[in-house]
Order: C-alpha cells, then structure tokens, then sequence
C-alpha cells in the first residue's frame, strides 16, 4: 500500500516528513491539506490528528503525526539517515524542533500569511530574535563539518532545513550565513532532493491565482 502524506506545500514542518520519504525513496504519494481555508480545523480532518496540524503519515493502519516521528519512524525502516552517532542526531533534531522550526515557522507565517492587522504587536521580532540566535549555534557548528551529525546526512539535517529554502521573508537571509548556505547546496545535491513547493502541493502562487480567478 502506498502511504500518504497530509500536507502542504507552505508548510516547512511537512516538508521534514516529505523530504526524509523522497530521500529514503518510500513509496508515498501527497493528500493537499488546505490549511489557509480550515480544513485542519475541520472534525473530518481531526478524526485523523486531534491535534488538527499536519503533517499527517498513514500507511497500512500506521499512522503518525509530528514531523520528527514520522523522519524517526523512516530512518528506523529504511536503515538509513540516522548517521553514526544516533544520540546526536537526536540532539540536533530536537534543537531544531524547540529553536529553530519553533520560531522560524510562526515569524513566517505572521510576515506572509496573516494579514498586518492581525499580527500580534512585536511577535515577529520576537520569534526573529530567537530563531537568528539559534542560526548562529548553526552556523558556527557546521564551519568545520557538512553535516550536523557524525556520518551524515541525518534525518537532523532534514529537519534543520525545513524552513531554510523558502522565498518569503521572515528574516533569515541565506547569503549573511556563510555556512548554512554551503550545508542547504550539499543537501540540495543529494539524489531525491527537491523544493518543497516542487514535493508537495500547494504554494502561495497557486492561492494568488485562484483568487484572482
């Protein structure tokens, strides 16, 4: 059976689960999740994740939510992307999930996708603030080294570069980070990489056009 993957193409967090399967080469194929109009707020869509946020895996009767589950839950049955110290892999998958993601994610989302208004006064900036300073942990980790992980690539890797490819802005310049910027080419170049708005569906072009139809 093929799985699936709830997802969207704006969504860096799915992009984590939607990169480890292309790069494991798992059989899987996307389900659009449309998040801009409430679908994760729907009763149908939380009859799958109560949590109401995607991404969403379901294969056979597995099913699993949290990108870091499902990266982890791929690493194990493909042997692979684990690198040769799983301790530390875990240590740069958590870093990410509580510093990097935690904050790139939300400042994001209130720079491109909600309205100026409704944006909470000095959130933004805020969310900058802690995700810049967890990019220069980053960075300076990875001067002397390609991956983060000893024997990488690592499901680490993929999940630290999950909101790193996108054009919009919220405040992360890739040119001003020396090091980043030659970590995303090397995981760019890997066999099965793709963007995310090339690997999932959805992005903010397609919105615009449907909008203006």
């Amino acid at each position: 059976m093929t799985a699936k993957l709830w997802c969207f193409g704006e969504s860096g967090n799915a992009y984590k689960a939607a990169l480890t399967l292309a790069m494991t080469r798992h059989d899987w194929q996307p389900v659009y999740v449309d998040f801009f109009n409430g679908e994760t707020r729907a009763s149908e869509f939380q009859s799958l994740n109560e949590m109401g946020e995607i991404p969403v895996f379901v294969e056979d009767n597995l099913t699993l939510t949290q990108s870091a589950v499902i990266q982890m839950h791929l690493a194990d049955l493909h042997g692979k992307f684990w690198g040769t110290d799983r301790n530390e892999t875990l240590r740069w998958l958590m870093f990410d999930n509580h510093k990097v993601s935690a904050q790139a994610g939300p400042a994001r989302f209130l720079l491109n996708f909600l309205p100026q208004n409704k944006r909470p006064a000095g959130a933004a900036e805020f969310l900058q603030g802690r995700m810049l300073a967890a990019l220069k942990v980053l960075d300076a980790h990875l001067a002397d080294r390609d991956w983060v992980a000893p024997g990488g690539p690592t499901i680490a890797d993929f999940a630290l570069c999950g909101y790193l490819y996108y054009p919009e802005p919220f405040g992360f310049e890739r040119a001003e980070w020396k090091n980043i910027d030659r970590w995303l080419d090397g995981i760019a170049d890997l066999p099965g990489w793709k963007h995310p708005y090339d690997l999932m569906p959805g992005n903010p072009s397609d919105r615009a056009t449907e909008e203006d139809i």
